[in-house]
């Protein structure tokens, strides 16, 4: 492109600081930050100054500034189906959306219809799907034509603030200390966290378990795991799925893997922590034999690779696979209402 796209970016928090102001000043030449609003907290303010842009209290200002060609939403979870729409009906070229999409099955549909009728460009950031490693593993997994016999996701993380401090000087908005232990003895409060739980973070990695078993069948267990986390199994496509999801106060280094195993190997994609800028994820491959082959990680991540994904989509080199953004959407959901579900027969 010979001009850079105008951002605009809904939302002010650690992860915008962390995370995209430094992917898109990686993408200068693709894209420039014109205007970043917050809800009231100031953050946005300094995070313009930073870069150059304006700032405001209110996201529909975004929407409206005619200098802003792509929006980007992240805000909290509830606003993302409303911040769709009105950006697609305003007319905005493109649509970067955290997960999940929305928040029900209606709000899913509603979002993508938006998005359709106007041919606007979407992309979620779902990073894991779109990281270069993820491609080498479904690569090697479709030339070996292996049955998947099982997949399991494992996700064991420290506070994000310990990677909020080394890749930004932006004080956190709120200590994470200061929050209060989740009543786990209140199996309503119980339910939604895991749902919470499963929508905030296992839906990293879900569009990938869709690759593999596009076709949930039912959840066979979910668990609460204290202090903060959870466990659920569940059957897609006659698979076993085991996803356990931890957060883990003054633990030790992420763990963030995905392991396959077929019927002639078992291949692990482990991927950084969230918000460092480090390559790839690593892909490590052993088979029956006992033979180990590691890719090492590539110089991009997932990060940079979405929104490459996007800048596609605007210059009309590809098509926004809307049913495949909907299915994903649908899939995370019915996987988080089954699991609460679960965790609320318990109680009965």
């Amino acid at each position: 492109m010979d001009v850079p796209l105008g951002v605009g970016i809904i939302g002010a928090g650690p992860g915008v600081a962390a995370l995209h102001l430094p992917t898109l000043a990686r993408r200068a030449e693709a894209f420039r930050v014109v205007r970043i609003a917050d809800g009231g907290s100031g953050r946005a303010a300094r995070l313009a100054e930073r870069v150059g842009a304006a700032s405001s209290h209110e996201w529909r200002d975004v929407v409206a500034d005619p200098s802003v060609d792509v929006v980007a939403i992240c805000s909290p979870p509830d606003a993302h189906e409303e911040q769709v729409v009105t950006a697609a009906e305003a007319g905005a070229r493109a649509i970067f959306c955290e997960k999940p999409l929305a928040a029900s099955r209606e709000g899913i549909e509603r979002a993508i219809d938006a998005c359709r009728r106007r041919g606007t460009a979407l992309v979620i950031g779902t990073n894991h799907l779109h990281d270069p490693a993820w491609g080498r593993a479904m690569h090697h997994h479709l030339e070996r034509e292996a049955p998947v016999r099982g997949i399991t996701v494992t996700l064991a993380l420290p506070p994000n603030s310990r990677y909020h401090r080394a890749v930004t000087d932006d004080p956190p908005t709120s200590p994470s200390a200061g929050r209060p232990a989740p009543d786990w003895t209140d199996r309503e409060a119980a339910a939604a966290i895991v749902r919470q739980l499963v929508l905030g973070l296992a839906v990293h990695d879900l569009p990938l378990v869709r690759d593999l078993a596009p076709g949930f069948e039912r959840v066979v267990f979910a668990r609460e795991i204290p202090p903060i986390g959870c466990s659920v199994g569940f059957i897609a496509s006659g698979i076993p799925v085991s996803l356990a999801a931890v957060m883990l106060p003054g633990g030790a280094d992420a763990l963030w893997r995905v392991r396959i195993a077929t019927a002639t190997d078992e291949v692990d994609v482990d991927f950084p922590p969230s918000f460092v800028h480090r390559g790839s994820a690593v892909v490590t491959v052993r088979d029956a034999a006992g033979r180990v082959v590691t890719h090492p990680a590539d110089d991009d991540d997932g990060y940079i690779a979405e929104w490459r994904a996007l800048e596609t989509l605007v210059a009309g080199w590809a098509d926004t696979e809307y049913d495949e953004i909907a299915a994903d959407a649908r899939y995370a959901l019915d996987i988080a209402d089954a699991a609460a579900d679960w965790i609320r027969r318990e109680a009965s």
